[in-house]
């Protein structure tokens, strides 16, 4: 772990950190990570108080740091993750860009397909204490994201998802035992939304590059971030939401 960048650098603000995560990522790609998506942290408002941040963020996710589920199950591990957290999330798949004035119908019309996801947190900064700008620096504490069943978006069901986002609820699991559970609604009003609130993130940072046709992105967790540890079997259930939950066994 590493001191907050905020507390021992003046004016360390949003525009620096993007800068800083800019650097990082043209090192990995120089050193042959390859970008799929995205990742947007913090769209959960409820959460903000407790995190002493006061906006969402984005970071890119990585062919090695995304995994697909089979039947619904998959083992993640947590080797070299740093306090690593645990967060249940609806994951989407681009068919076309989308724009920052998209509201949540449009959105679904450039969507190949919805997902469940389990996104791995982990934080270089002691118990979990930072400041948005210090959390976007660090990979937007992306450490991998778990892919879940693929739920097509057509005519025939957009309307009913459009509806069913901010509406529903998932429960999260650790073993037999319900951890929390949590609305569609408090990602910035639904999962949708939070895909439009990104493309509008990146018009401010063009540095990060807009979104392309093909892209996966994590919404943001529906839940608190959890903490987690190797033989622990966390599970997630999307309620009304047409997507199969996950079954995650950490190693």
């Amino acid at each position: 772990t590493i001191a907050p960048i905020a507390a021992t650098t003046p004016g360390f603000d949003a525009d620096a950190a993007y800068d800083v995560l800019h650097e990082i990522e043209r090192y990995r790609v120089a050193q042959g990570w390859r970008p799929v998506g995205r990742k947007i942290g913090f769209t959960n408002r409820t959460l903000w108080p407790r995190y002493g941040v006061d906006r969402p963020m984005a970071a890119h996710v990585w062919s090695h740091t995304v995994q697909y589920a089979g039947a619904g199950r998959a083992t993640q591990s947590l080797a070299g993750f740093v306090q690593p957290r645990i967060e249940p999330e609806v994951v989407f798949k681009l068919a076309a860009p989308i724009a920052a004035t998209a509201d949540a119908r449009a959105v679904l019309e450039a969507t190949e397909w919805i997902a469940a996801g389990f996104e791995i947190v982990q934080s270089h900064f002691p118990d979990w204490k930072f400041t948005a700008a210090d959390c976007t620096a660090a990979f937007g504490l992306h450490a991998a994201l778990v892919v879940g069943e693929p739920c097509a978006i057509d005519a025939a069901n957009r309307n009913r998802i459009a509806a069913l986002l901010p509406a529903f609820r998932a429960t999260l699991r650790k073993g037999d035992t319900v951890v929390e559970t949590g609305a569609g609604a408090n990602v910035l009003d639904s999962p949708a939304l939070a895909m439009a609130h990104l493309a509008s993130l990146l018009g401010v940072h063009p540095e990060q590059g807009a979104l392309q046709t093909g892209e996966i992105v994590t919404t943001g967790t529906l839940t608190d971030a959890w903490p987690v540890a190797p033989g622990e079997i966390w599970s997630s259930d999307y309620g009304e939401l047409p997507l199969r939950g996950l079954e995650l066994e950490l190693t």
